[in-house]
């Protein structure tokens, strides 16, 4: 065996001893810093019911501007997509009743079966360019838009942490719950 790989295996020996010992494992090694409580706001996930959604409100006519002004480039004006080269982004309306051909086109209105996830999703990844950078109120506003444009919503409906979560998505009944008993231990 090389000279090299002899102290490679030394150090690793010793550092693996050092890990294991007990005096390693009770000494604070001062990595990281506790996250403040505005550092951790940045984390979320909003589940079917809505617990979680922040106060604020959106219509779809001030979505329509947000719309206009910040998503069309990617989305089309008629949020059908621009597919172009595989970096454009995605088509976010039709496609209802395509699920189960040959060619399905999954989209918010076919696919999705909660709106809450639709303001999950636009919260934490979008814009492209600078994912979370929008205010709860114009993540509620583009979300009234998209769910107006599929014709889900009314375009008067006024969308918040209440009426959000009572919005029936066309696709509701589309998934199954995983019945298996393990999958309670992860919940």
């Amino acid at each position: 065996m090389s000279m090299r790989k002899k102290l490679l295996l030394a150090a690793c020996a010793a550092f693996i001893g050092l890990l294991a010992s007990p005096s390693a494992r009770a000494q604070n090694l001062n990595l990281g810093t506790t996250p403040t409580p505005a550092e951790l706001a940045k984390f979320f996930a909003i589940p079917p019911d809505g617990r979680g959604l922040p106060p604020g409100r959106g219509t779809a006519a001030e979505g329509k501007k947000l719309f206009a002004d910040g998503c069309v480039m990617c989305h089309g004006d008629k949020l059908q997509g621009i597919p172009t080269f595989g970096i454009g982004g995605d088509r976010l309306i039709g496609g209802r009743g395509t699920l189960a051909t040959k060619a399905p086109i999954k989209t918010v209105e076919s696919y999705w079966p909660y709106a809450t996830t639709l303001f999950d999703y636009i919260k934490r990844a979008m814009p492209f360019q600078a994912p979370g950078s929008l205010t709860d109120d114009e993540v509620y506003s583009l979300v009234a838009y998209i769910l107006n444009e599929s014709n889900i919503i009314k375009p008067g409906d006024v969308m918040n942490a209440q009426t959000l979560p009572g919005v029936a998505m066309p696709n509701r009944d589309g998934f199954i719950a995983d019945s298996r008993p393990e999958i309670e231990l992860y919940r």
